[in-house]
């Protein structure tokens, strides 16, 4: 087999395939994105809940959460389901920093076996720092099967600016 590929200095020319280099004067306040859909399975939320140490009978044991729990099946752990969310949309953006998050609302239950999309609206950006931006965009994690909304927090992220506070009123 030939390598399509050889020289190792221009491999490293070829731009990553998701990622991302917009500075804040790219971005759009109302800007909207769809992720792609995922399925989780039932060995990614056991494999979550042992490193997590997170052995809720709503999350590990079946008997209990078919007979006892209030849905009767169940439950992917919330936290699961954030970080699926935001991971819809890791585009590694090498000049977006997170900034943190507010208001992280679990609104309905996610089941083992569901599968999950995200909206992500830029919702405002305001200048922050000498260098930085500050955005805030909301996500929305939606169940694909009946579009209820399952989970919504808002990021905030610094973004750089591609001039400088002071260059920028320089040349105003």
């Amino acid at each position: 087999m030939q390598n399509p590929n050889p020289d190792p200095t221009a491999r490293y020319q070829v731009p990553v395939w998701n990622q991302d280099v917009k500075l804040y004067e790219d971005y759009q306040v109302g800007e909207v994105d769809r992720s792609i859909r995922r399925t989780i399975s039932e060995g990614e939320v056991m494999l979550f809940s042992s490193l997590l140490l997170d052995l809720h009978p709503y999350v590990a044991d079946d008997k209990w959460a078919r007979e006892e729990g209030l849905f009767g099946k169940r439950i992917v752990p919330g936290a699961l389901v954030f970080s699926y969310g935001m991971g819809l949309f890791a585009h590694n953006n090498v000049n977006t920093f997170s900034y943190g998050y507010d208001r992280l609302r679990f609104i309905k239950p996610v089941f083992i076996g569901d599968t999950i999309y995200a909206m992500r609206t830029l919702l405002e950006k305001t200048p922050k720092y000498e260098n930085m931006g500050l955005f805030r965009v909301s996500y929305e994690v939606f169940r694909a099967d009946n579009e209820e909304l399952v989970l919504y927090t808002e990021h905030l992220q610094t973004v750089l600016y591609r001039t400088s506070q002071a260059e920028n009123q320089a040349q105003s």
